[in-house]
């Protein structure tokens, strides 16, 4: 525990596995206190609540579907019961797809749009009343946002949206001591296996040659999160190994 985020108060969506389950993890490790959700039951979020013991402090792991505003309402909720309020709150749950423009049914630009940005929406709007000055805001993006995606023209607006989201939200709450920030990933390392081919094409594109680790997302996200940066708002800050 290095102390970072000690007695700091935290909410996380989309904690379960990759970038939110290494973010959870870390701010714990740091000392917050942290409560965060996955959309489904799962041995991810069983395995997370068991970890979060071995750290030790007031944790709590919930089910949620953050599309759904009485879901937001009920986790806003225990944040309150546990908490008593917040200093940071991660929108990180997101979803993702690639279907060529021509075929993508509205349906599916929906999901993609409810996901990404229509829950950060939600949940920052429902959270608000509990954060309290010097609070910080982090939406996780990605770097596509600002570069593209073929077969991803959903999945990129969406993530854009969250900068255009987050600048907006910097200078209408910074009055109330609020910082807003994205975090925007690059390639990065998942569970699914690539081939050799497609991993080495997405290294060649990194200056450091390799793909992003969730270590390295969560690194960014506690300095976010911290009196480190406590003058840093409206940013995006691009962790992908020099695209």
């Amino acid at each position: 525990m290095n102390g970072l985020l000690e007695s700091k108060k935290a909410l996380v969506t989309g904690g379960s596995r990759g970038i939110g389950r290494e973010i959870v993890l870390e701010y714990a490790r740091a000392g917050a206190s942290v409560v965060t959700c996955g959309r489904h039951s799962s041995e991810a979020l069983t395995s997370l609540s068991r970890e979060l013991k071995d750290v030790g402090g007031q944790h709590r792991v919930l089910i949620a579907d953050v599309t759904h505003a009485e879901e937001v309402d009920h986790l806003v909720d225990e944040c309150r019961a546990t908490l008593g309020g917040l200093d940071i709150l991660v929108h990180n749950a997101g979803v993702n797809s690639r279907v060529p423009f021509p075929e993508l049914l509205l349906e599916e630009w929906q999901r993609i749009m409810d996901t990404n940005l229509g829950a950060a929406y939600t949940v920052t709007q429902r959270a608000l009343p509990l954060l309290s000055a010097g609070g910080s805001v982090v939406f996780v993006g990605s770097r596509v946002a600002t570069v593209g995606l073929p077969m991803g023209a959903h999945y990129t607006a969406s993530k854009a949206g969250l900068v255009g989201l987050a600048r907006s939200l910097a200078k209408e709450l910074g009055p109330r001591g609020l910082r807003v920030n994205v975090l925007a990933p690059g390639p990065m390392e998942s569970d699914a296996p690539m081939p050799p081919e497609a991993r080495q094409r997405f290294e060649h594109g990194v200056a450091l040659r390799r793909l992003g680790r969730a270590s390295d997302v969560a690194g960014v996200a506690i300095f976010l999160a911290s009196d480190l940066a406590a003058f840093v708002s409206g940013e995006t800050i691009n962790v992908d190994g020099g695209v």
